[in-house]
């Protein structure tokens, strides 16, 4: 039987490593929720990375620079400052005769300059487009991410600017972290757009942390859990409620929902669980070669035919 002084030192050992776990998962959770410099090289995904750079990742985080815009519309645009829980920026883009307004949302370290391709098609469909640069990106205020927590309350801002405009058919589209903006948008603030086209949601943050520990070929426990934990703590919210699969229950508008089944960050029980929840009139397309990507890479043709008939039914 051990004896006290031998079970002294197995607690003493056991407490350094849950302190030095909690210290790697604050440094962790920072460096995911908040943008650096933007002189950082950005860390590649994790199925591009050595062995050596992924045990690094998972020593020291991630680099993450500040989302910038690349490139910048080739028609003319107007840029809009809206006032939320931070000043965003918008680039509103207008066509003739216009049949209503597409909002469009970026995902995690996106920037709206990377929503002008999917803009030029809901041009061509006869939609105004509002491009959107949540917090911490592109040319709206700060260095901060909440994975779509609180950049729900910009998508409600958004939102409630066209409105004011006395725009009365208002489509939201986002992929990733924006459809989960979307989706909280919808639960939180009970916004009506006309439809939602949404891409690729993940369905609970501690999942999503999860599936990026999967990608590094790292068990997910303790350190996915931490990493939520002090993710949230660092950003006053409580990150294990962040839960889209929750959300779609209160999604009462005709909703897109899109998914890429080779997505090795969004399961696709997940999106059947959030296609289960949502209550109002919903549509499921899936793309059997695409992943956690812009399907306009390699379905094209059958994302703009997704997307027209959506707007035909939804009009109906």
């Amino acid at each position: 039987m051990a004896s006290k002084k031998t079970l002294k030192k197995i607690g003493w050992g056991l407490l350094i490593i849950f302190i030095v776990l909690n210290i790697v998962a604050y440094f962790h959770a920072y460096k995911f929720t908040h943008f650096g410099n933007n002189n950082l090289l950005r860390t590649r995904d994790p199925k591009e990375l050595s062995l050596l750079r992924r045990v690094k990742s998972l020593a020291f985080g991630i680099n993450n620079p500040r989302p910038t815009n690349g490139q910048f519309p080739t028609k003319p645009y107007e840029t809009i400052k809206l006032e939320s829980n931070k000043t965003i920026e918008c680039w509103l883009i207008k066509t003739e005769n216009a049949k209503g307004t597409v909002v469009l949302f970026h995902g995690f370290a996106g920037e709206k300059s990377s929503l002008l391709e999917k803009s030029v098609i809901f041009e061509q469909m006869g939609y105004n487009t509002l491009l959107v640069d949540f917090m911490g990106s592109g040319g709206s205020e700060g260095n901060q991410t909440t994975i779509g927590f609180f950049e729900a309350e910009e998508v409600k801002t958004c939102f409630d600017y066209l409105k004011s405009l006395g725009e009365n058919k208002i489509y939201l589209w986002g992929t990733s972290m924006g459809a989960v903006a979307i989706m909280k948008a919808i639960n939180d603030y009970g916004i009506q757009p006309t439809g939602i086209m949404i891409e690729c949601p993940f369905g609970s943050m501690y999942e999503t942390v999860c599936a990026r520990f999967r990608l590094m070929h790292a068990p997910t426990f303790p350190m996915a859990g931490l990493l939520v934990f002090w993710g949230g703590f660092q950003n006053h919210f409580w990150a294990f409620g962040h839960n889209p699969i929750e959300y779609a229950r209160k999604i009462n508008v005709p909703t897109l929902l899109m998914y890429g089944e080779l997505d090795d960050k969004v399961s696709r029980e997940e999106i059947d669980e959030i296609y289960a929840n949502i209550p109002g009139k919903r549509q499921l397309k899936t793309y059997p070669k695409a992943g956690h990507e812009n399907y306009l890479n390699k379905y094209e043709i059958e994302w703009k035919a997704d997307i027209m008939s959506f707007f035909e039914e939804s009009n109906q």
